[in-house]
């Protein structure tokens, strides 16, 4: 009997201890304790709410912090929802970017609102109501080579706007070039309004090129931003390059690196040199009457002509073609009599006619005159000169 009294004693003082509670602060109350609340989720849009004259293609960038995104929406004035996609961030610093599928239109008014979620699953919106731009005007450049052309190595591409751009840089950033053969290629700007694309040397021959002209949605200054997106696609095709030297009256064609011609010529005379410098060719007439009004000689002055020929291959803008001359057969390989263009017979020139594509370089060599100055003349040009060309550089 004293044994059981002993334990059920000894069981009344552990039941005790169990119901008064320690030092260590226990409730005393039998209840296990909360876990904290956490903390909300912060929404934070780069886009401040009542933003006016935006870029339509601005990045609408939302940054998130205790939580994630759950939702974003983008409406336009008249609440119709604009589709698009979030790309997450590409790491904890970074912000998330919604993209509309199709830009968004100049002059509208838009209200993007995005929803986080805690780790409770409570939500925290932010929202931003934004005008974009309405533009005074706006342009699309034109730009050569065509899309589809095939086109020889010499080939720049060219981008010529109606105005003057005012921030090349912003421009510049947006014509992005691509080749299937890679090269250094970089613009330089001619004007204000007319921009160049080459690389260091002729471009690599079955070469394929994309411009991809992403200019909506930029300013270009004085109130004038870039209409829509354009992507050119051309190809290079075989090398052919010329070398054309009024010293020696001579031509050496090559088809890649292989000399596949020598002819006979007479290039500018005395009073009319031929430029020196690599010549781009940029059309071929079968016929083509040869005015001298075209670079400022009347027709009825005692050095002025208006004559007919056959097979011209033009390569500059003032005035200088490969052409046919029977005229001057016997000065071919002795003497320069032309006004300034490349003489070859008739049988030569509609070789070299057949032979050559608009791109082509025929380059002149051992004239009097200076280099070349036409409308493509980016071959003489350094390469160095040319890289510091560039807005960007």
């Amino acid at each position: 009997m004293r044994r059981t009294a002993a334990m059920i004693a000894a069981g009344a003082l552990v039941f005790l201890a169990g119901c008064s509670g320690d030092d260590a602060g226990g409730s005393g109350s039998g209840e296990p304790s909360s876990p904290a609340a956490a903390e909300p989720a912060q929404v934070s849009l780069a886009l401040a709410d009542g933003s006016a004259d935006v870029s339509p293609v601005v990045p609408l960038e939302i940054s998130v912090t205790d939580g994630e995104l759950a939702e974003v929406t983008l409406v336009d004035g008249a609440g119709t929802a604009v589709s698009g996609t979030l790309a997450p961030p590409a790491d904890e610093a970074a912000a998330a970017v919604w993209t509309p599928e199709t830009p968004l239109a100049y002059g509208t008014s838009y209200t993007l609102t995005a929803t986080a979620e805690n780790a409770d699953d409570e939500q925290t919106t932010a929202t931003s109501t934004f005008t974009t731009v309405t533009p005074a005007s706006v342009s699309t450049p034109s730009i050569g080579p065509l899309d589809g052309q095939t086109v020889g190595v010499g080939m720049p591409i060219r981008v010529y706007f109606d105005d003057p751009i005012v921030d090349k840089a912003a421009v510049e950033s947006h014509l992005v070039v691509t080749s299937s053969t890679p090269t250094d290629g970089v613009w330089n700007w001619f004007s204000e309004t007319e921009v160049h694309f080459r690389p260091s040397t002729y471009w690599p021959a079955n070469t394929d090129v994309t411009l991809d002209a992403n200019l909506y949605g930029i300013d270009f200054g004085n109130g004038i931003w870039g209409e829509k997106n354009r992507t050119v696609s051309f190809s290079i095709g075989a090398k052919h390059v010329s070398i054309a030297d009024a010293s020696t009256h001579m031509m050496e064609v090559y088809d890649g690196d292989q000399l596949v011609q020598t002819y006979p010529i007479s290039a500018g005379s005395p009073d009319n040199p031929s430029y020196n410098g690599p010549h781009v060719v940029t059309e071929m007439n079968r016929n083509r009457i040869m005015d001298s009004s075209t670079y400022g000689v009347p027709v009825d002055s005692p050095e002025g002509y208006r004559t007919p020929v056959e097979y011209a291959v033009r390569i500059s803008d003032s005035g200088e073609f490969v052409h046919a001359a029977p005229w001057s057969v016997a000065q071919q390989g002795n003497t320069n009599v032309s006004h300034g263009c490349i003489n070859m017979s008739t049988e030569r020139a509609a070789w070299f006619f057949n032979f050559s594509q608009p791109g082509d370089i025929v380059e002149i060599r051992g004239s009097s005159a200076g280099d070349l100055r036409s409308d493509i003349y980016d071959w003489t040009i350094p390469w160095e000169e040319w890289q510091a060309g560039s807005a960007l550089k």
